[in-house]
């Protein structure tokens, strides 16, 4: 199924805001960045706004069909993952040896390294 264009980050800006302004988690196979959007952007203050995600894979990784096969497995890993909340955007930087992590151990592996790199990155609850 597609994703709305609105739920990706496409521009430059977009990724070097999340890069300059946001907080990162990283496993020797995959960087995560999150930057929590204020309520003056646009999209931040509507009911129910979604998480945008941007993914970066570098012609390290491979030709097209590889990085672009690996950009959907991680699309999808961020779209099951449940702890990525909305109002915040994600930027997903794979490391070389993640498609063969992938390849070998399967989907599953992709999404435990992305609920674990995202659990690090949810906000602190508030001080009382």
């Amino acid at each position: 199924m597609r994703e709305a264009r609105k739920t990706r980050l496409s521009r430059s800006a977009e990724f070097d805001r999340v890069y300059r302004n946001g907080r990162s988690a990283q496993h020797r196979l995959l960087v995560l960045y999150r930057f929590d959007r204020p309520e003056d952007l646009p999209g931040s203050g509507e009911a129910g706004a979604d998480s945008r995600i941007g993914i970066t894979v570098s012609r390290k990784l491979g030709g097209a069909v590889e990085r672009n096969r690996l950009k959907r497995q991680l699309r999808e890993a961020l779209a099951a993952c449940e702890t990525l909340d909305g109002a915040a955007d994600y930027v997903a930087i794979a490391r070389p040896g993640l498609a063969e992590l992938v390849e070998r151990d399967g989907f599953e592996a992709l999404t435990t390294i992305v609920a674990e790199l995202a659990g690090k990155l949810q906000p602190a609850p508030a001080k009382r």
